[in-house]
């Protein structure tokens, strides 16, 4: 069994360096299909400003892009590492979706996106409209296979333990692909890395706008970005609605979690605006409610409760309970793998098996564990209340400000009124940090939420961990934050570079035939 700090080190960690990759996913998500859009208007139109825009943007999306790659690739090394038993355990599922990704989406964009940037004089537009495209799609279907893999943590389905590997093992691909946690999870990231896109694009032309600088480029990227950034943010909100319905069927505690309901109500339940969520007490403080309104969002009826933490700790410790002698029959078929009578134990307490091994925090054989210890085990499927609370409802408000932003922009938009509404461009440029805030709360909100699970109700986190020494843990952890921060900083520095270098870094002589627009860029300066 690891010891607590080691299991801490190892998930923060782990934290630490999936947070600063998802710094750069959603700008290069985002940047991918809006420099799309923009080219496909220029083989439309054939006027020059549409390139530029492309190209300027193209740019900037390809720094985003490096980085993303340089900051992603170590995170798969981890699961070697730091989460090796998980590897040993889940890796025939877990590792069939990254598989998919390197060799469909990986290899897709990384191929095109060289040549998005030395084939302006080398292809036609169309052709480089086409590559383009597929630069935007191969970086979104990139993102599905990750989120695949990471729903299946989440909602784990279509597999089963074997008792003779004494691992989990695939038996369905299809209901991997199709977890309807995936679905939406995928739907809704995708669309929040859109509004983020949107808001940079529309933040940097904003930063032109009040400058006078580029007044005709800077109000063709503002319009776009804000007619996309509209569209992506509803969709953020309904989608994020769909998200919450399948937390909702696959992970009542997260959803209890998320909304501090110590105690079931009565159907339809109130839904919390704010609160203060007390651990120690097991209550919410200086709650303000909504009534009806959680149960409607997340229920989808008048009727159906939504359970609160007590009873689902109550229903923890039954599994629990259920679950001994699954582990029990686990540790014979360990000793004897002939062992028949176990075996069919095992097999019909192996849906509580999971809940069985989170007793091994406190004891080695859960068949040796108290009535204290079976308390404490169920105690820990509950997460940290208050982040998650304060975290949900801070990506939950920065949301309905994106709408509100984008729809006063599209009025102003279609009033031909963006260059002399400083008010909404300052507020615009100061929005810019924003939806990177509410992509890690979001991303904080799914991943602290399922604790103590690495894989929900199978493998819970500390189990997971690799034995290794925690002087090794501390060392690379803080390796990875001195690495992941200087490339932060070199990331920011080259789009605060090339943003005041402005569109002309990125421009050429207009070409009059269809075959070769422009000269090549190298990086974005002209050769």
């Amino acid at each position: 069994m690891n010891s607590p700090s080691l299991v801490d080190l190892s998930r923060l960690q782990f934290a630490v360096t999936a947070m600063y990759h998802f710094l750069f996913v959603p700008l290069t998500l985002g940047l991918s299909i809006l420099v799309a859009i923009m080219e496909s208007v220029f083989v439309m139109t054939g006027r020059t400003i549409w390139r530029d825009m492309t190209r300027f943007w193209g740019i900037l999306f390809g720094i985003n892009f490096a980085m993303g790659v340089a900051t992603g690739i170590t995170m798969e090394f981890q699961f070697g590492t730091n989460w090796a038993y998980y590897s040993h355990y889940v890796g025939d599922i877990f590792g069939v979706p990254l598989a998919i990704e390197g060799l469909m989406a990986f290899f897709l964009e990384g191929t095109f996106i060289g040549l998005f940037f030395f084939g302006w004089d080398r292809l036609s537009r169309r052709q480089h409209l086409v590559v383009t495209w597929l630069v935007a799609i191969g970086s979104n279907l990139s993102a599905l296979w990750i989120l695949i893999a990471n729903a299946w943590m989440q909602n784990p389905t279509g597999a089963h333990f074997n008792s003779s590997t004494m691992r989990m093992e695939l038996d369905s691909i299809r209901d991997v692909i199709f977890n309807p946690v995936a679905q939406s999870k995928f739907v809704h990231t995708v669309s929040a890395g859109y509004v983020t896109g949107a808001i940079f694009v529309l933040a940097v032309s904003a930063w032109y706008l009040l400058r006078g600088r580029h007044i005709e480029f800077a109000k063709r990227s503002a319009t776009v970005a804000i007619s996309f950034g509209l569209a992506a943010a509803l969709s953020v909100v309904v989608l994020g609605d769909e998200s919450g319905y399948t937390v909702t069927e696959h992970q009542k505690m997260k959803l209890a979690a998320i909304e501090s309901e110590w105690h079931t109500e009565p159907a339809p339940a109130a839904f919390t605006i704010v609160g203060f969520p007390d651990m120690a007490t097991h209550q919410t403080r200086a709650r303000v409610q909504v009534p009806w309104m959680l149960g409607l969002i997340a229920t989808r009826s008048t009727d159906t409760e939504v359970p609160g933490i007590f009873e689902l700790v109550e229903h923890a410790k039954q599994r629990i309970i259920n679950g001994i002698p699954a582990a029990t029959a686990l540790r014979t078929l360990r000793r004897d793998p002939n062992d028949q009578a176990a075996r069919e134990k095992l097999k019909a307490h192996a849906e509580d098996l999971g809940y069985a091994l989170l007793l091994r925090k406190y004891v080695d054989d859960p068949a040796q564990a108290t009535v204290a210890q079976i308390e404490k085990a169920a105690w820990d499927t509950v997460p940290s209340v208050a982040p998650i609370f304060w975290s949900f409802r801070v990506m939950v408000g920065l949301g309905f400000f994106f709408i509100a932003l984008f729809a006063v922009g599209f009025y102003l938009a279609a009033k031909r009124r963006i260059a002399q509404s400083r008010r909404f461009l300052q507020v615009a440029l100061w929005s810019l940090p924003f939806p990177w805030i509410a992509a890690e709360m979001g991303w904080f909100v799914a991943e602290h939420g399922r604790q103590p699970w690495s894989i929900e109700g199978v493998l819970p986190t500390f189990l997971a961990v690799s034995p290794i020494p925690t002087s090794s843990v501390a060392i690379s952890l803080a390796g990875f934050v001195v690495f992941y921060t200087v490339l932060a900083v070199i990331d920011v520095f080259l789009l605060k570079k090339y943003v005041k270098l402005g569109p002309g870094a990125a421009s050429s002589p207009p070409d009059t035939t269809d075959g070769a627009p422009g000269i090549l860029i190298n990086a974005g300066v002209r050769h």
